[in-house]
């Protein structure tokens, strides 16, 4: 008896605990970021919600998990968080003037800076993250790109970053210092795209130099090499059916952890569209699951089980289970989880 109380004792001293995923929702119109933890078999409690002062829109995390930060658009300012280990719970660090609608935020690989992509304002900053995730009023860099950029993203290596830009069909292209966080004009400085087409939000595949790109007026994916920081499509296919003929409105896109499938989300149709990638990072259509309407935003969680897309305009979120073979979506639950629903993030908490 003694032996096996001491082996029981070993075991749950020696076996980490399986660390808890977190689900920010960030939920624009009610000025807030609710936080729900996820089950093991997907479903959704709610925890808490965080004021935030003002238009709470696109969410990001350093890589460590330590700190969230969060656009404001509607405010054009800046907010950091400390993320509580063990509950998930958000710590307000700091509020910062930035610049007219900042769409979209993303930090570099090593979690040292902060990129912000501006819809009105034209621009890309850079901020250094401070030790507390405090960011400073001025930023580090402020680069005049076009309007409605749209998104901004650093590959695996850190050393490249890219903006997609809705209105004038084009991504910008830079060289990241990684010491620095300075953006300097890769050659050429961007790609243009064909006419409303409409580059919004990109992804990396996992293991291979391809980025997947959604195109909002297109209704499309764009699949791009990039060796040596430069991008280069090598396929394009319509997230869409053949003879659908209403809204056309792509918004985000994500890939499965293990980069064997990718989502892009329908606005208009009211669909999320899911590719199979083969070995070579080629995609094909595996169809479209429904949603809710005006799907804005969907985030998969760090295990590849789940799927939880917001829709702007129901106020739910349309939680699914992804098929680990086929990549297929199965819905089980669409809580309802406020006004105006604009970015969903999962967060796997670093450990308890």
């Amino acid at each position: 008896m003694r032996w096996l109380l001491a082996s029981l004792l070993f075991l749950s001293a020696s076996t980490p605990l399986l660390a808890e995923t977190i689900v920010y929702v960030s939920v624009a119109d009610e000025r807030k970021i609710a936080a729900y933890r996820m089950a093991g078999d997907g479903k959704l409690t709610h925890l808490r919600d965080t004021k935030v002062p003002g238009q709470a829109a696109a969410l990001t995390t350093d890589p460590a998990r330590k700190f969230l930060f969060a656009s404001l658009r509607e405010e054009g300012k800046l907010a950091s968080f400390r993320i509580d280990p063990k509950t998930g719970g958000l710590t307000a660090v700091s509020v910062i003037p930035a610049g007219a609608d900042p769409a979209q935020l993303s930090t570099d690989r090593k979690g040292k800076f902060l990129f912000t992509a501006y819809y009105v304002a034209a621009k890309v900053t850079v901020h250094k993250i401070g030790p507390n995730g405090e960011l400073n009023e001025k930023p580090d860099q402020e680069i005049a790109t076009a309007e409605k950029a749209h998104a901004i993203m650093a590959d695996a290596t850190n050393r490249f970053v890219f903006v997609p830009h809705t209105g004038p069909n084009a991504i910008f292209q830079f060289r990241l210092d990684a010491d620095t966080g300075r953006l300097t004009p890769a050659k050429p400085a961007k790609i243009e795209r064909g006419k409303d087409t409409g580059p919004r939000h990109l992804v990396f595949h996992p293991t291979k130099e391809i980025a997947y790109v959604v195109n909002e007026q297109g209704g499309s994916v764009t699949s791009y090499t990039f060796e040596g920081g430069k991008l280069e499509p090598i396929q394009t296919l319509s997230t869409l059916p053949s003879d659908y003929h209403g809204t056309i409105a792509c918004a985000e896109i994500r890939i499965h952890p293990t980069g064997k499938f990718l989502y892009a989300a329908n606005r208009g149709h009211e669909s999320l569209a899911m590719f199979a990638i083969d070995g070579a990072g080629k995609l094909s259509s595996l169809g479209r699951e429904p949603t809710e309407s005006n799907p804005r935003s969907f985030d998969i969680d760090p295990s590849g089980k789940f799927l939880y897309a917001a829709g702007e305009s129901s106020g739910k979120l349309a939680c699914y289970r992804i098929d680990a073979k086929s990549g297929k979506l199965t819905r089980f639950a669409t809580p309802e989880v406020g006004k105006t629903p604009w970015w969903v993030m999962a967060v796997e908490l670093p450990g308890k």
